[in-house]
C-alpha cells in the first residue's frame, strides 16, 4: 500500500521535473504546483508563468504527475 505522502511527493516532483526539463529555474518567472490525494481522488493542479506555452506545459506537467502516480500503483 502506497501511502497519501509518498503520492502527493511524486506527483509533484513529476511535475516540477517536466517543467525544468523544458526551462531553467531563471526563465520560469513564477510556478505553482498543488497535488492532494484524499480517499483515493488525485487532484492536481499546475500553473505556470515562462516563456513559452505556460498552458501546454502545464498539462504536460499534469499529465506527468498522474502518470507517475499511476505507476506507483501498478
Amino acid at each position: 500500500m502506497v501511502d497519501d505522502e509518498t503520492v502527493v511527493s511524486t506527483a509533484a516532483e513529476a511535475a516540477e521535473d517536466v517543467i525544468f526539463s523544458r526551462y531553467r529555474r531563471s526563465e520560469i518567472d513564477d510556478y505553482d504546483v498543488t497535488v492532494s490525494f484524499e480517499e483515493g481522488v488525485l487532484e492536481i493542479d499546475v500553473y505556470v508563468d515562462g516563456p513559452g506555452d505556460d498552458d501546454q506545459l502545464a498539462e504536460d506537467a499534469a499529465l506527468a504527475a498522474r502518470g507517475a502516480v499511476d505507476r506507483l500503483f501498478n
